[in-house]
């Protein structure tokens, strides 16, 4: 019998042995080559990692395509500059002007001429007793005033206040529905009526006020309303100045407007003959000086003279189509509720009518 060959006689042994080794091979590769890559992904990212400015870093739930916000604390003011005859002063620049805040120096950051820019307006207009004889007055210029004022980026709404501070009107840019929740507003005049024997009973009046709060509604159209909205935000107030009951002070009012940056107008409709004949004390102006001068605006007195009601609001709009807006990053950078005091001051030494100061409060984080 022929011997077989040894190769001949091991060869099937031998060949599988051969694809093992080449399995075994591409096995350890394939293991290599992940690890490489896991290796090379991570030192990508300690990279970018590197790259970023010392002490910042990324939010751990922020997902992807999530909007990353920053908060900016810039302080912006809107103000009017007159001349020393009250007249309104158009075409400065940043040049012209200095900030301080608490006494210091601050650099301005930006600063235009704000006419455009869309308004937030409160109407709050006095239904209490003393308003009796001027009421229909308001409610007819102010009317007038709103049709002339917005624009179709504006908003404005309707507070009433007598014993008690009422929404009339929320947010809306329909000037008629304005116009009807004015119109809508009766006096509440606190008094009971008693006939006089022989007089055909005829209703007389007992001088039994209920109340005028002014302050709360003050509060309540600036934290409820006002605080939550940007740009330019302003209320006006019809009233004889004169608060009875509000459960806030005047302080509270004040601070509230300031953290709105809201500015506000008081025009003074005051029937002098009512507090006289009832033999009461007026004390409302020197009160509505105070909320005015802090926050930015100014009281005017019309009494009962239609034509001033309606020459008040001509100054007003005028007021609020002038403005100048700047803005600066305070050099005290401390958000613990401070007050600031703030000041503006014209090289040519124009009168500046601004708010008085602000509070140190963190402000909503900007989207990046």
């Amino acid at each position: 019998m022929p011997k077989v060959s040894t190769i001949r006689k091991f060869q099937p042994g031998f060949l599988a042995i051969i694809i093992l080794f080449l399995l075994t091979s591409f096995w350890y590769s394939a293991r290599r080559a992940v690890a490489q890559s896991a290796a090379n992904s991570q030192s990508g990212n300690t990279q970018i990692s590197a790259a970023q400015k010392p002490g910042e870093q990324k939010p751990e739930n922020q997902g992807p395509g999530e909007t990353l916000k920053i908060n900016v604390n810039v302080v912006s003011v809107f103000f009017n500059v007159k001349d020393k005859h009250g007249a309104l002063i158009p075409n400065l620049n940043k040049g012209d002007f200095d900030v301080l805040e608490d006494g210091k120096p601050q650099i301005i950051k930006y600063f235009t001429a704000e006419s455009n820019l869309p308004l937030t307006l409160g109407i709050l207009i006095d239904s209490s007793g003393s308003q009796l004889r001027v009421l229909d007055m308001e409610k007819e210029v102010g009317g007038a005033f709103l049709k002339q004022i917005l624009t179709d980026k504006d908003e404005a709404y309707v507070i009433d206040f007598n014993v008690d501070a009422t929404l009339v009107q929320d947010y809306t840019r329909d000037v008629r529905r304005l116009q009807n929740a004015l119109n809508k507003v009766k006096v509440n005049t606190g008094f009971t009526s008693v006939g006089i024997p022989g007089s055909g009973g005829a209703p007389v009046p007992t001088a039994s006020m209920r109340g005028t709060v002014l302050y709360d509604a003050v509060y309540l159209s600036a934290h409820d309303m006002l605080a939550k909205e940007v740009g330019r935000k302003a209320m006006i107030l019809l009233t004889d100045g004169q608060d009875e009951g509000s459960q806030l002070k005047l302080k509270d009012a004040i601070e509230a407007a300031q953290k709105a940056d809201a500015i506000v107008y008081v025009l003074l409709c005051a029937d002098r003959g009512f507090y006289g004949s009832f033999q009461m004390g007026y004390s409302g102006e020197s009160e509505m000086q105070k909320l005015t001068q802090a926050t930015g605006g100014r009281v005017i007195n019309v009494g009962n003279k239609f034509d001033k009601l309606r020459e008040a609001f001509d100054q007003i709009a005028a007021e609020l189509r002038s403005q100048y807006n700047l803005g600066y990053t305070p050099t005290n950078l401390v958000l613990d509720g401070s007050y600031r005091k703030l000041e503006i001051k014209s090289k040519q030494n124009y009168k500046i009518q601004a708010r008085a100061g602000y509070y140190a409060t963190p402000r909503e984080p900007l989207p990046q």
